[in-house]
């Protein structure tokens, strides 16, 4: 049986992670033609003023039919700068950001040439941060869904649809003033738990 599929995200959601983390090893899919409107190059954080989308500024190397592998990132816009003031405005008074603010900054402020690139090292961060052991691997061809032998994740989180997991209530910054938000970045639940966001991920119930 196949290694269960994932795609590719910008600081992805904790539906995400909390599916991840089942596993021992998974396949990042990067044979794909680039989808717009994913978590694969956004993601969404919490401010005072309410939910805010963050977006990497993408470049389509090869046109319309890019594959996700060689999806190329611009900085023109110095969208990596903006991201941070932001999730620094957001998270500055959450619990545990202070610990991980100056690794966070190092991974957004490096100029990678590719999303899958920078993807990458912010999974291995979020990874390393959550204690979660899992091996991530990436595809060397397309997959057709048809053709998985498997789990396959790589349709079902995306924005455009419900969240496909049940996500339980942790306090976060602006408590406040808003209702809890389900399935924000990872970030989100990070810097409110810290080290305790690995057993709340195992908390979550799967079917």
């Amino acid at each position: 049986m196949q290694p269960p599929l994932f795609c590719t995200a910008y600081l992805p959601p904790i539906a995400y992670m909390a599916l991840l983390s089942r596993y021992q090893q998974v396949l990042i899919e990067q044979c794909e033609s680039f989808p717009k409107q994913t978590y694969r190059n956004r993601c969404v954080i919490l401010t005072g003023n309410g939910l805010m989308t963050l977006s990497v500024h993408v470049v389509h190397t090869q046109g319309n039919h890019t594959l996700t592998s060689d999806m190329g990132i611009t900085y023109a816009e110095n969208w990596n700068i903006k991201h941070l003031r932001a999730i620094r405005a957001a998270y500055n008074a959450s619990p545990y950001f202070l610990y991980y603010q100056d690794e966070l900054e190092s991974i957004l402020m490096h100029p990678y040439d590719r999303l899958i690139d920078l993807n990458h090292a912010l999974l291995l961060f979020l990874l390393n941060k959550m204690k979660i052991n899992t091996q991530v691997e990436y595809t060397t061809d397309f997959i057709s869904p048809k053709e998985v032998d498997g789990d396959d994740y790589r349709y079902t989180i995306t924005p455009k649809q419900p969240c496909p997991i049940t996500i339980s209530p942790y306090d976060q910054v602006f408590a406040d003033r808003f209702p809890f938000f389900p399935n924000l970045s990872s970030l989100d639940l990070l810097f409110n738990l810290g080290p305790d966001s690995k057993r709340y991920l195992d908390s979550i119930a799967i079917q």
